[in-house]
Formats: structure tokens, sequence, C-alpha cells
């Protein structure tokens, strides 16, 4: 691994931390809204990931436990950090080009569901999509993409936000300089 490389990987992983923050809190929320629709709880496709460490178990647990809640969010929002990873990666050596990072977002979360829901071995899919209908995934994946891109987007746009001086300016403008200075 070359020095640039070294010096890329840290930008990297805080692009993707807030990017995948963002979409994890974006797509749980359509998660707990189909939820509370398709099955009177809004926290069982939350819990569901968590049938990871607890199998079906988890998948029939309807209310909050820190057992199920805790895990299935946390293992969710690990998931789509690990996909903000290639999504930044992908953008991080090319101009800022709006139709490209949104198409790259749209790309991302498909590939996400693909692997997620088709491709996983049934033990370590995300749970949810046993309990929700197929246009609920659909809306939590599309939800996803556009997250993605939306938290890109507002990153990019942080450095004039630090001159109208809003909290954390200093922070969102050190990680948005790191990015663009990186060779």
């Amino acid at each position: 691994m070359s020095s640039h490389d070294a010096q890329r990987i840290p930008a990297l992983l805080r692009a993707a931390l807030w990017s995948g923050s963002v979409a994890s809190l974006a797509s749980v929320a359509v998660l707990a809204y189909a939820g509370r629709r398709e099955r009177a709880s809004a926290l069982a496709p939350v819990n569901a990931p968590s049938h990871w460490l607890w199998r079906d178990e988890a998948l029939h647990e309807q209310g909050f436990t820190l057992r199920h809640t805790l895990p299935g969010y946390l293992i969710h929002h690990g998931s789509s950090v690990f996909w903000a990873v290639f999504f930044e990666h992908l953008l991080l050596d090319r101009p800022h080009n709006a139709a490209r990072a949104a198409a790259l977002a749209a790309a991302v979360a498909g590939v996400a569901a693909g692997v997620d829901l088709k491709l996983t071995p049934k033990r370590l899919t995300p749970g949810f999509e046993r309990q929700l209908r197929p246009r609920a995934l659909v809306a939590m994946y599309s939800v996803f993409g556009a997250a993605l891109y939306a938290a890109h987007v507002l990153r990019r746009r942080w450095p004039a936000r630090m001159r109208e001086g809003g909290k954390g300016a200093i922070v969102r403008h050190a990680i948005d300089k790191e990015m663009r200075e990186s060779p």
C-alpha cells in the first residue's frame, strides 16, 4: 500500500461513516413505517437482523428489547456503512458530478438489495425480507440510495455552510478538505 492510499483511507472511512449513517437512519425509518403498516409493529423489522445472533426468535419479536432491537439496528447500521464504503470509493477520485453521484447511489442500493436478498445465505440475510412485502423492500432500498446521495451532496456543500458559521463547521470543513486534497 502506498503512502497515498494510506492517507486516503481515513478520509474514505469518515465519508462512508457519514453517508452510511444517514442512509441507515433513513432506511430504518422506512422499515419502521412499513413494519407498523404491515405487521402492526414498527420494531419487528428493526429487530429482524438480530436473527444473525438469536435465529428465528428474533423474527418473532415485535417490541423493543435490548436483546433484539439494539443488535438489529447495529447490524443494519454496520451494513449501511459497509455499502457506503463502496459508494464513497467510487466517487473519491472524480470531480463532483451530481448525476453521476445519483446514478452510483442508485446502483449501490440496487447491488446491496441483490446481494442482501438473493446472494446472501438465508442465515445472514437482513431478516426483514421475511416480514415485509416486496414493495416495502423496494421503498427501503430506494430510500437507502437516495440517502447515500443526499449525504454525499450535503458533505460537498459543507465549506459554503462553514462560511455562514454553522455548528460543527470546522469538523465538516476538515473532512471535506481532506477528501478534496487526497491525491
